[in-house]
């Protein structure tokens, strides 16, 4: 566990996109008594047994909160982020949750659009939510289907 925190404040380091949290803001997050009440933690995708991509959220209520999601420049575009989302997505439908949320900043123009690909939508702004540098965030939603589908054929 105390690797894996280490790989993923390392990749965090290198995304100054995503949320720079301390490893105690992970160690209390993944501790075993950390929120009974809450679906939450952090997942990691590894290639060649190196951390390449993490996100981190929240579920609880009926809604679902990503935290944090990163992957490493020299591995985008390969399926990382879209397996660590639907990894969670899938997670937050199986707790009961319908309705999944996140802020990014304002200039992050490719992930509002990896976000907006598997269908959420902008639904307000956050002045001055991020520091260093001091920016707006552009909150996104996602509302997931309550109907599960069956056949018709029994």
């Amino acid at each position: 566990m105390q690797a894996d925190i280490a790989g993923v404040i390392a990749l965090q380091r290198a995304t100054p996109e995503a949320a720079q949290w301390l490893a105690s803001d992970y160690e209390r997050l993944l501790a075993p008594e950390a929120s009974p009440n809450f679906d939450e933690g952090v997942a990691v995708a590894e290639v060649l047994t190196r951390i390449s991509g993490f996100i981190v959220w929240r579920s609880a209520a009926g809604e679902c909160e990503i935290l944090n999601l990163a992957v490493d420049a020299a591995v985008r575009r390969q399926g990382i982020g879209a397996a660590l989302l639907s990894y969670v997505l899938e997670r937050a439908r199986s707790s009961g949750a319908r309705r999944v949320f996140l802020e990014v900043r304002e200039s992050n123009r490719p992930a509002q659009l990896f976000y907006t690909r598997y269908g959420f939508l902008p639904g307000g702004r956050r002045p001055r939510y991020y520091s260093q540098p001091e920016e707006d965030a552009v909150i996104l939603s996602l509302t997931l289907a309550s109907a599960t589908p069956r056949s018709l054929r029994g």
